[in-house]
Parts: C-alpha cells; structure tokens; sequence
C-alpha cells in the first residue's frame, strides 16, 4: 500500500501528475489510481487504499469542488486524521474543509525547489515523517521521468514549426501510454522551446530524470530527425540516433523514437501497451501533414483561415477517408462557421459522428461532440462527452475549452476561469481563452487577476496580430483588453481596425459590440449587436443572453428587439428544416 493516496477529479489529471512525481521524487510511494478502469470493483478498490494509506492528499480545483467522489475521500481522510488539502486555482471550497490550512500551488509549476511545494513537503513530513534516505535513493534510482522538448524546426522556414511540433506532440502521446514512466506535460516542455537553457536546470524545474530533445529537418518529400536522450542526474548520453527518411516513413520514424527511449530507459511494456504504442490516426503521411496544417490554422480563428483549415481537412479525408482527426477537425470548423452565420455544406454534427465512429478513442472527436452539444444547449450530455475527452486526453486544450462553455451556462465563473487558463497553458497560441478568462475574473470581481490575465492575453494577441495585421477577432478582443486595463484610446483605436479588417465577420462584430460597452459606447455598441443578431446561430444567442459583457444594454429595447428577431428567425428556420424532413 501507498505512503499517500492523492484525491483529485480526473479532469485535473495533467496538472496532478507533475505534483506526483515531485512527491515521489522525495521518496514517497503514491497511489492515485491514472489507470483505473470501470470493470474493476472501483469503491473498494479505493475504499482499500485510503484505509491503507498515511496521508490523503486532496486537490481542490473548481472541477475536484464539485466532485462527490473527491468531497467524500475528504471526509473519510479528516475523520482519519490523514488530510492534507492542497489548491490549485481559485476554488469555492466546501464549508467543512475551509477551517483546514489550504496550501495554495496555484503558482507551482514543476520546480523541485519551489516554495510551495516545499510547504507541501513539510506538511507531510510532519503527518507520516521523512522517508529513509536509502528508500529516497531505491526510488529515485528505479524512476524514470522523461522530459520531451519541442523538436527544433531546421528547415529554416518558420512556417514549418507546426510539423516540428506536431511530431514531438505525439512522441509526447506515445510514451505517456507508457505505464512503468512518468511523462512531463506538453505545457511545461513546450515553455523551453526557442531557449538555450542548460539540461540540469531543465531537469531541476520540471523534476525530469531524463531530457529528449531533437531537430527535425523537412525538404520535399523527405526528412531528417535527430534525437538524443540524456541522464539529467548524470550529464550522459543514454541514446541518440539521426534518421534520414522519406516522409512516407514518418510514422515507423515516431514508432523507432518512442521504442528507442523505452529500451534505453530499461522499461518493460505490457501487451497493451505495446499494442498503443504503434497506434496512428492515419497512416498517410501526407493526410497526417494536411492534419497538423490544418489544426494550426483552426487556431487563428478568422474566417479566411477557417475556410483553408476546412479544405485542408477535406483534403486530409480524401487521401484517407478513415482518418477520425481529419473529420473531428472538418466537423469543428464546420460548427465554427455554422455560428458565424456562414453557410456550410454540410452539418458537423455528420462529421463529428464519422470521427467517433471511425476512433471511438479519439479525445479529439469527443471534445468536437461536446462542443456541438452545447450549441444544442444539451450542457449534462455536453458534460459527459468533454468527461470522455479528458479521460482519453488529459491535456486536450478542447476539452477544457468545452468545460469551459459549460461553466460560464451555468455561471459558474470560478470553474470557467480555471478552464479558460488551463486551455491556454497548453495551447500556447490561443489568446481568446485568456480573453475570456479575464471577463470571468471582472464577474468575481477580482481585479488584479482581471487585470493581469488581460496582460497575459494582451502578448498573444499582439504577437498574432504582428503575424496578420488584419485578423479582426484579435484586433476585437484586444480592444476589449486595453478597455479593461483602462488604456481607452489604444481600445477604440483597435476596435476600429478590427472594423475596417473584417466588417462581415460574425465574432469579430459581436466582440466589438462587448468592447464598446465596456467603452460606454453604447449606441455603438447596440449598432454593432444588431449587426450581429441578424444572421447569428442559437448558441450564439444563447451564449449573447448570459453573457455578462452585455448586461449594461439588457434592457434596451433595441437589444430586446433584436434578440425577439433573432429568435423568431431561428424558430422559423427550424420549423422549415423540421417540415422538410421525409416522414
């Protein structure tokens, strides 16, 4: 049985990791259950362990709050004695745990050394003591945990850093399949990219043992990689390799890596894992580079690059009809365009089906199908499905973007927060979940976090704007962050290039109309939404009526009218879809 048994909601489980493994790298042996599955005799199984165990440790997050399994482990470990609470984010804590010192590791993020963390530590020691130095030595000699930093692009072409980094994201997927090693997050590996930074300090903040690090060179229809492993605690080389191949061979290439780093590591797999290993979305290269060119557009979120990521996936599908990625990706900018009032040729939902048909494992199509659920306003069944992705993919920026829709319905700003901000550490391009994030913290009326995720969200903006001058939704959502930071000319200046950049885009005018509101400008504002109401989706309105950026021009009846109009026009176009249908 374990030292500690660590409580969490499983939605969490990518920011739980890394605290696992800095516990264990103290000599602790921890239990907390990654791999649990329904067919086991689950209560006992954990009724079992938390009896055994001589410390609980539970995390509260906004999701870990309202998890009755979480809440009721809490309980049983106080009544023990054994609790040892900690927090990440900003949870609404139940009534019973608010009496206990909580340690906050909020700002923690991997570092062996770092001030909360050892407050951690020596809460701990203080409940179950210090572990024996040669039972320190046993596990960390015996542990292996493997850093994978984002391969460097030399083709010396910036625009090939989606396949450099699309590569080193599923050698990331593949290993963390692995049982017997413990992987660092794509969030934490990815912060190094683009820096010079010595392998002992990347191991001392993150907790690695082991750094892979590599470069991948594209040329036509051919690729060179080189990889190494190195043994942090040593400065040696454990393994290294260069590949010369055809693109065609890019799969065997990714296979080879991942196989090599657990040889190297003396790892031993189980059948299924063996099995996981080797398993692709596709076997096209080609389908699979359209793939990851047409995700990196998605990101971007205007119209003009919704429209090449949707003939990008249409492409991906034609090379490989069987290809769940390509058809979640098609199925989701489908229903972005769908919302924005622009016709679509045909429904996502058929799409996002096709993809869970062809990979019921695929984390992708699931957050693509909680997603269209929640355009549907079915939140309990959109809930389950964004559940699935998690469990499937725990750091799939997606699912947390869709658990993120559902709190904000529900107006559970706390949790929206939490979500927005874990969607943006792992995706470090997207700049409108840190938008929407800041608008969470102005409805709790925190306004130092309002103010600094503004900040945050202000350099992403800014450096895709300094990319595509004319993407109105960031020009949009940039207005609407120096209108909170207090900054008002800088706001009405970029609201009015975001004018002029997209006049016609749907998301682009609905943010202007909350960024004018912020501004006071409220016939502008009303101007702009009516705009918007003419030709927008249900979500959209659905999503207008909550959304607190609007409240100042609630009871105007122009904005009154328009969602009456708005309502009636979508009533009418469903009763018409409804009469077409064959009986």
């Amino acid at each position: 049985m374990a030292d500690i048994f660590v409580s969490y909601a499983r939605v969490d489980k990518a920011r739980v990791a890394p605290l696992v493994a800095a516990l264990e790298a103290q000599g602790w042996s921890i239990w907390w259950d990654p791999e649990i599955t329904g067919g086991q005799e689950f209560d006992d199984l954990i009724a079992a362990e938390l009896e055994a165990a001589r410390a609980a440790m539970v995390v509260w997050t906004p999701a870990s709050v309202a998890s009755r399994w979480v809440r009721g482990e809490a309980r049983m470990a106080a009544d023990r004695g054994i609790l040892v609470p900690v927090q990440i984010g900003a949870p609404n804590l139940p009534i019973d745990a608010r009496a206990l010192h909580t340690i906050d590791l909020s700002s923690w993020i991997s570092e062996s050394a770092g001030a909360p963390l050892q407050e951690l530590v020596r809460a701990l020691e203080g409940l179950i003591g210090r572990p024996s130095t040669s039972t320190r030595a046993g596990r960390a000699a015996t542990q292996a945990t493997v850093c994978i930093l984002p391969f460097t692009n030399m083709s010396g072409d910036r625009e090939q850093d989606y396949f450099s980094d699309g590569i080193s994201e599923d050698i990331i997927t593949d290993l963390n399949k692995v049982s017997a090693l413990s992987v660092i997050s794509r969030k934490t590996a990815f912060a190094f990219k683009g820096q010079q930074t010595e392998i002992a300090q990347i191991a001392k903040q993150t907790g690695a043992t082991h750094i892979l690090e590599g470069s991948v060179r594209k040329s036509g229809n051919r690729v060179r990689i080189s990889a190494q492993l190195t043994d942090a605690r040593t400065d040696n080389q454990v393994w290294a390799e260069r590949y010369d191949r055809d693109l065609a061979d890019i799969f065997a290439l990714q296979d080879e890596i991942s196989s090599a780093v657990v040889a190297a590591l003396k790892l031993k797999l189980l059948p299924e894992e063996k099995k996981a290993l080797g398993r692709r979305g596709t076997m096209n290269a080609e389908a699979y580079r359209l793939f990851l060119l047409a995700r990196q557009y998605l990101e971007k979120q205007s119209p003009r690059f919704l429209r090449i990521t949707e003939r990008l996936a249409r492409q991906a599908i034609e090379l490989d009809p069987n290809y769940a990625g390509a058809w979640a990706t098609l199925g989701s900018v489908l229903r972005n365009l769908r919302n924005r009032g622009e016709p679509v040729a045909e429904d996502p939902d058929e799409c996002i089906r096709r993809a869970i048909e062809i990979d019921p494992l695929s984390a992708e199509a699931h957050s693509a199908f909680a997603n269209l659920l929640i355009d549907l306003g079915k939140i309990d069944e959109a809930e389950k499905e964004a559940q699935r992705a998690i469990e499937l993919d725990s750091e799939s920026p997606m699912a947390h973007g869709a658990f993120a829709s559902i709190a904000s319905m529900r107006s559970d700003h706390k949790a929206a927060a939490y979500h927005r901000e874990r969607a943006a550490e792992i995706m470090d391009s997207d700049f409108s979940s840190l938008a929407l994030a800041a608008q969470h913290y102005e409805v709790l009326g925190d306004t130092a976090k309002l103010k600094d995720t503004a900040r945050k969200a202000l350099v992403r903006i800014e450096r895709e704007v300094s990319q595509d001058p004319a993407n109105g939704v960031a020009l949009a959502l940039g207005a609407g962050m120096f209108a909170y930071l207090g900054e008002v000319e800088r706001a009405k200046d970029w609201a009015e290039r975001a004018a002029l950049a997209e006049p016609d885009d749907q998301l682009t005018i609905y943010n202007l109309a909350c960024t004018l509101v912020r501004l006071n400008e409220i016939e502008a504002a009303l101007k702009y939404f009516e705009m918007f109401a003419t030709k927008t989706s249900l979500y959209n309105i659905m999503w207008a009526k909550q959304d607190s950026d609007l409240d100042a021009i609630r009871e105007e009846p122009r904005y009154k009218a328009a969602i009456a109009k708005a309502e009636a026009r979508l009533a009418a176009q469903d009763q018409s879809g409804a009469s077409a249908e064959p009986n």
